[in-house]
Formats: structure tokens, C-alpha cells, sequence
């Protein structure tokens, strides 16, 4: 079964960076179009950058030039790099493929951007 544990989020002045990891119990990331998504309060669960078999990458407007997505595929991990951290980026962080799938989805880590 496909477990994601996130890590690496923590509470940042804006401006700020922060590196998100997401290990995978197995080689999906070979194997599958995987994402960054977050949910911040009161939100929906939105994805904020893909990467392809391949490693082509994608992002969503709101975090363009700001975030780059990168992964692993040794390490079965994914990652996620944040540079010039915002307010509106504060959310709990998660992979998953994409599109998601439920059983996928794991604890997620918190990114506050605050001063």
C-alpha cells in the first residue's frame, strides 16, 4: 500500500524559505504525475505544483517563480522548494498523485508564514 509522509514545514517570517520533503513507502514516484497540494483554513485542498514521469513541472499561478518541485526517484521522495514565503501561503502542505487519490493522502505538514 502507497504511504506519503510529509515533513519539513515550520513557521517562517515572510520572504522566508522552507524545503518540503514527501517520502513514498514504494517507486511510484517512477510511475506517476505527482503534486504539491495545500489546504489552508476554511479552504478547499488545492494543487500548487506537479511533476511528470519525466520531470516536467507545472505550477499554479499563485506560487509561479516562487516554488520548484523536484523529486528523487532513488530516494522515492518528493520535494518541495518555497523561496519568498508569503502570508497566503500559510497551509497544511501534502503530496499525492496526481489527480489525487483518497486512499493517498497522508498527514500533511504545516507552513505558517507569519512575523
Amino acid at each position: 500500500q502507497v504511504q506519503f509522509v510529509e515533513s519539513g514545514g515550520g513557521l517562517v517570517q515572510p520572504g522566508g524559505s522552507l524545503r518540503l520533503s514527501c517520502a513514498a513507502s514504494g517507486s511510484i514516484f517512477s510511475m506517476y504525475v505527482m503534486g504539491w497540494y495545500r489546504q489552508a483554513p476554511g479552504k478547499q485542498r488545492e494543487l500548487v505544483a506537479g511533476v511528470t514521469r519525466i520531470g516536467n513541472s507545472n505550477y499554479a499561478d499563485a506560487v509561479k517563480s516562487r516554488f520548484t518541485i523536484s523529486k528523487d526517484n532513488a530516494k522515492n521522495t518528493l520535494y518541495l522548494q518555497m523561496n519568498s514565503l508569503k502570508p497566503e501561503d500559510t497551509a497544511v502542505y501534502y503530496c499525492n498523485s496526481v489527480p489525487g487519490v483518497d486512499a493517498y493522502w497522508g498527514q500533511g505538514t504545516q507552513v505558517t508564514v507569519s512575523s
